[in-house]
């Protein structure tokens, strides 16, 4: 009887987004254990992830189900317990999640995976952000078109020295480096990031290091910053304003390339924070702007948000392509949440729940305005 109200319940709640229990759509769930229905109802989100994890229920097509979810803005509808929430509001407010000794936390975490598991999901350059796919068609081809984007945004000329905040897999250094002759020193917090990185820049002006940007003191012509600003935390937004105003040159330029959400919050998604992106928090324009006020210009704010849902959908299709190779190391599990991470976030571009911006500042304004070719 409880099941069964539970069910009745949960099925109400599903038919504001269109979605049916056990229906023939694509993005209708099929439910595998009865359990899932009080399991969802009182851990939302958590609950959600966890039991699809669990083989709990599935669905032919899980990024057009969570379309339909986001767009109805059930999320909304379904709260977790108020403990929970309560106790993950003063988390945030309380601690810094993201203070200098946690800040490798999520190298190890998520970024250090295995770099066998990121090669074969992401492009030949190991590019883990949005690409530009205005002209592109392949993958390769939209990230190389951002990387070029943020080049020519930051007029890079041969022998300009380019900070690289969380610098990755070494994809813009390499590509500024070779394209533009710029001088590069990237940063991340992740082992695996440099050594790849400083394989992959090996015979280039690029220098490549293990450093939490709060130790940069240096001055640089350029800075950039491409999916990394998602782990500062608002506690720190301000903090990273000010270590990238302390380390630009006068007439220096800096970019920010970072997703965004439509309000200010100060926590992640429970299920994102706990299995993917631990103490990430995404940080909405007026954030952005306040921690910016009084440090910066802005130059240019260029949102191509819908270009992440395709970017999304082609590293799915690169995940499940070279699963083979990858099973006997990760495991059905991890597939299942891997799965779950990338379909459910292409459908968080797609409904326009969560953005991309790419953000221009200088120190004191370009003379003339900011113009770049695009």
């Amino acid at each position: 009887m409880k099941e069964s109200n539970e069910k009745t319940v949960l099925q109400k709640i599903l038919d504001a987004a269109g979605v049916q229990i056990d229906g023939t759509r694509p993005w209708d769930i099929q439910i595998r254990n009865p359990g899932f229905y009080g399991r969802v109802l009182s851990g939302a989100s958590l609950g959600l992830g966890e039991s699809y994890m669990d083989g709990w229920w599935d669905c032919e097509a899980l990024d057009q189900f969570f379309e339909r979810v986001l767009e109805a803005r059930l999320d909304e509808k379904v709260k977790i317990s108020a403990l929970l929430f309560l106790w993950i509001v003063l988390k945030a407010k309380i601690i810094n999640l993201q203070n200098r000794s946690k800040a490798t936390g999520i190298g190890k975490r998520h970024y250090e995976l295995g770099n066998n598991l990121f090669s074969a999901m992401l492009d030949r350059g190991l590019n883990y952000s949005c690409g530009y796919w205005k002209r592109a068609k392949t993958l390769d081809d939209a990230q190389e078109a951002k990387l070029d984007l943020i080049c020519r945004k930051m007029g890079l000329t041969s022998g300009m020295k380019v900070l690289d905040i969380g610098c990755g897999w070494g994809g813009f250094a390499k590509h500024a480096a070779e394209k533009y002759g710029a001088s590069v020193y990237g940063i991340t917090v992740s082992e695996e990031q440099v050594a790849f990185a400083q394989k992959s820049c090996e015979g280039l002006d690029v220098t490549i290091e293990l450093k939490d940007y709060r130790e940069l003191r240096e001055k640089f012509d350029r800075i950039i910053s491409i999916g990394m600003f998602e782990h500062v935390g608002c506690r720190n937004y301000r903090t990273f304003m000010k270590v990238v105003h302390r380390c630009l040159e006068g007439d220096g330029l800096s970019l920010l390339h970072t997703i965004g959400g439509n309000i200010s919050v100060n926590s992640t998604d429970p299920w994102t924070n706990k299995y993917i992106f631990p103490n990430s928090v995404l940080p909405s324009a007026k954030q952005i702007t306040s921690a910016a006020e009084g440090l910066f210009v802005l130059e240019d704010w260029h949102s191509f948000g819908p270009y992440y849902d395709k970017t999304l959908m082609a590293w799915y299709d690169n995940f499940t392509e070279n699963w083979s190779k990858l099973k006997d190391a990760y495991g059905e599990r991890f597939y299942r949440m891997w799965t779950y991470y990338l379909l459910s976030s292409a459908a968080g571009f797609r409904s326009r729940r969560n953005q991309l911006w790419q953000i221009v500042f200088s120190k004191k304004g370009t003379k003339g305005g900011f113009r770049y070719k695009e």
